[in-house]
């Protein structure tokens, strides 16, 4: 094969991969999760420990599910807030609850392992956030919160050939970089008040640097993106409570990138809650969840809208969580904080 035609196909496959990795928010540079409400931890590393409770969760991911190499992701969680006494959860009423520490702990502390699949691409890291949240009182009520957080991640992308057809003498091929260690870092902020909420998150700080291909050459870098949430909880009876809220998603390459996903849920007695959201140019998702003590469980379901839709028997997301820390004793030990 002529030099010509060899930096021919090294051009054409570049393109082809940074095609699938920033072309458009629907792209899986970053995972994609329908429940963000369930656990947004995974977006915004400023919740890390923000409702007190010590928490344990797990998101598995089927896109397209019947479409040969679709993306699937697996993401297991763990965060929790350093108090310096105890833990008090107090309720009221069915709608009402008063949860905060006996003594003012500010650091939530959290992490994350996740695995992400897109076709031959796929992503392993792990993640560490630190938060620190400030309590604020105004407008007469208490219970607000002004966080900031701060996670480092680091992740391998690899590219996987196994199955591929491809000429075994091509030079290119035969030198292929097709794993790569990315560190990083992400950053976010939210407040949080008792019937309403929003944050802003930003990942990828330094833009890690990624070449696939071979890695002598000049080395490409991932994009940015930018996260965009907010909620607001209405109560409508006495056991019911309405909660619509929203999601912005974008990269640097927003004029192709900008997605929002809007969501509406409805709470009976905050143990079962049922919804539907809009992820514009892309599904319909319906979704469902229960809570029994302390565990929690919940369902989503895309209906894609695109004309993948023919290929595909839709997306299935099932999150499971458990949160600790309804005992004052489970703080007892804390003290350095």
């Amino acid at each position: 094969m002529s030099k010509l035609n060899m930096k021919f196909i090294r051009n054409i496959l570049q393109a082809l991969v940074l095609s699938l990795l920033c072309a458009s928010a629907n792209g899986q540079q970053v995972p994609m999760y329908s429940q963000y409400i369930m656990n947004g931890f995974l977006i915004n590393p400023s919740l890390a420990g923000r409702d007190g409770y010590t928490s344990i969760n797990l998101t598995v991911r089927e896109q397209w599910v019947g479409l040969a190499g679709a993306p699937t992701t697996f993401a297991a969680s763990f965060q929790s807030r350093i108090l310096k006494d105890s833990y008090i959860s107090k309720s009221t009423s069915v709608r009402k609850k008063l949860i905060k520490p006996t003594k003012g702990g500010k650091v939530g502390l959290g992490g994350y392992v996740f695995n992400d699949n897109n076709g031959i691409m796929k992503r392993t890291g792990v993640q560490l956030a630190y938060a620190y949240h400030i309590p604020l009182s105004f407008g007469g009520e208490e219970n607000k919160l002004l966080s900031f957080g701060l996670a480092m991640t680091a992740y391998q992308f690899a590219v996987n050939t196994n199955g591929l057809i491809y000429d075994p003498n091509d030079g290119l091929l035969n030198t292929f970089d097709r794993s790569v260690f990315i560190p990083d870092f992400n950053f976010g902020v939210s407040f949080t008040g008792p019937k309403y909420y929003a944050g802003f998150a930003m990942s990828n700080l330094l833009r890690g640097s990624i070449q696939i291909a071979d890695g002598t050459s000049t080395k490409k870098s991932e994009l940015g993106h930018y996260f965009i949430t907010g909620g607001v909880k209405i109560p409508l009876t006495y056991e019911f409570m309405l909660e619509p809220s929203f999601m912005l998603k974008s990269s640097d390459m927003f004029n192709k990138s900008f997605q929002a996903d809007l969501t509406s849920r409805v709470y009976y007695k905050s143990d079962y809650w049922a919804g539907l959201s809009w992820r514009t140019g892309d599904a319909i998702i319906a979704m469902a969840g229960i809570k029994i003590d302390r565990f929690y469980f919940a369902y989503a379901f895309d209906i894609t809208l695109t004309d993948i839709r023919t290929q595909s028997m839709g997306t299935h997301e099932i999150s499971l969580a458990v949160k600790f820390g309804e005992s004052a004793r489970r703080y007892r030990w804390i003290n350095a904080y």
